[in-house]
């Protein structure tokens, strides 16, 4: 038997399509891990062919052998609070190599950001709270690496590089 997700989907986490959405995918992603930025493109994919078919959840699993991967979940967080998540996670991880807090700060003007705000709340203990509760939800489901995935509640061991995800997805419906 498949390993469960343990936390729930809430209204707390990032989803991109409908809530009503057959298929839930939720993936624990690192910003530095250079498979999630494989997988990014994948997903990507995923969600243009399947449409309104899939909600997609990210939460964060920021590995400690990727020394930008916590600040760049901070950075995407920050960006949340100012409706801009999706923008942010998408600079971040077409432009995986470049992580460092300047070129954050880059990618906060970029997109618009109020850059106090910003500024202020990429040093937020509740969103590093966020962070280390996505990290500790996805220990407890079973994670222990970059990247995860759960389609509907269960654990997702199967290929997910090239047409693979998409295959099993479009089984499901």
């Amino acid at each position: 038997m498949s390993e469960q997700l343990k936390n729930p989907v809430t209204n707390k986490d990032h989803t991109r399509g409908p809530e009503t959405a057959p298929l839930e995918l939720v993936e624990y992603g690192d910003y530095q891990c250079p498979s999630c930025g494989e997988a990014y493109l994948v997903l990507k994919g995923v969600q243009q062919q399947l449409g309104n078919q899939v909600k997609f959840i990210f939460r964060n699993f920021p590995l400690a052998e990727h020394p930008d991967a916590f600040g760049a979940a901070m950075a995407a967080e920050a960006a949340g609070l100012q409706h801009k998540f999706w923008e942010m996670y998408d600079l971040l991880y077409n432009n995986q190599l470049y992580l460092g807090s300047n070129d954050i700060l880059g990618y906060a003007e970029q997109i618009g950001l109020d850059m106090q705000r910003f500024e202020r709340d990429i040093r937020s203990e509740a969103l590093a709270s966020k962070i280390q509760a996505d990290f500790g939800g996805g220990e407890s489901s079973g994670v222990t690496g970059t990247p995860n995935f759960y389609i509907n509640g269960e654990k997702y061991d199967g290929d997910w590089e090239g047409e693979g995800l998409l295959l099993h997805l479009k089984r499901l419906l």
